[in-house]
């Protein structure tokens, strides 16, 4: 049994030597480790504890030990294990956002338009495949909607729109965003669910007018678009949830920087090996172009 439990216990009030008799700890044990040096590993987990706290702060505390892993090896060239990445956060109390997943006995219905994806939610280059939906959240004066268009290849989000409605022009503004940064080659499929908005003459005429390829999952089912459902579950848990919104614009303005400021060029993504979706897009595009 480590000296370390007699000392915390010292401090507390506990006599010394009824804490070493009850844990069978010699008291020249305890008394020998008082004048004692740290250890060489005790000063390095010092270290590496206080840059822990540094990456875990520097992730809107968000990162959990695999993230916090990834950043030190790959973002500082620090050589460490995860186990011992996650036993220092432990001692600290340091712990990522995550979320219990929903189970439901529900069956969806089956889908009357054709889904160009079935559930493929890779591609092997950018702008091959992209997924589209829409989320809404609440702020103290009102409901605020943001539609939002992810690349299937680098998880990036190249096209994005907030308002609060959720009529057409929502999701019209965000594949157009899409178009204009990206300038997808013609047979781009964008995939979605079948909501009013997506099954709008006016959405299919830009798809149409653009020459990309519509694509939709079945009725009611969270699955077929699951991809981009995993997104804004993220999105939930480390933004909206985090605090309550005062207003409309204040929730809209911290939506943008999340995705411009955050998500899009620094969070590290497990599904990319722990890139960032515009370092992951920066490795594949250059051999692409050079090819």
């Amino acid at each position: 049994m480590s000296t370390g439990l007699v000392r915390e216990l010292a401090a507390e009030g506990f006599p010394v030597a009824v804490t070493c008799r009850v844990l069978n700890i010699p008291r020249s044990s305890y008394y020998d480790s008082q004048g004692r040096a740290p250890s060489a590993r005790a000063a390095q987990d010092a270290a590496l504890s206080a840059t822990i706290a540094t990456v875990h702060a520097a992730s809107r505390g968000t990162y959990g030990a695999p993230r916090v892993h990834a950043e030190l090896r790959l973002g500082m060239g620090v050589a460490v294990g995860r186990k011992r990445v996650a036993r220092l956060m432990r001692q600290q109390g340091l712990v990522g956002v995550c979320h219990q997943r929903k189970r439901t006995g529900c069956r969806p219905t089956p889908a009357t338009h054709e889904d160009l994806v079935q559930r493929r939610f890779v591609a092997d280059a950018p702008d091959r495949v992209w997924f589209t939906d829409v989320t809404q959240h609440r702020a103290a004066d009102g409901w605020v909607y943001c539609c939002a268009v992810i690349d299937a290849c680098t998880r990036r989000v190249v096209g994005w729109s907030i308002a609060d409605h959720i009529r057409s022009e929502l999701v019209v503004d965000a594949l157009q965003m899409a178009r204009w940064q990206r300038r997808p080659p013609p047979g781009t499929i964008v995939h979605s669910d079948r909501g009013s908005a997506y099954t709008s003459w006016v959405f299919g005429h830009r798809l149409r007018e653009a020459g990309l390829l519509g694509s939709m999952g079945r009725v009611a089912s969270s699955v077929d678009n699951a991809l981009i459902e995993s997104f804004w579950s993220t999105m939930q848990r480390e933004l909206l949830d985090r605090r309550h919104w005062t207003s409309r614009v204040e929730l809209a303005s911290a939506i943008f920087e999340w995705i411009e400021g955050w998500y899009n060029p620094r969070r590290r993504h497990s599904g990319l090996g722990y890139l960032s979706p515009h370092e992951y897009e920066a490795l594949h595009t250059v051999p692409l172009t050079a090819a």
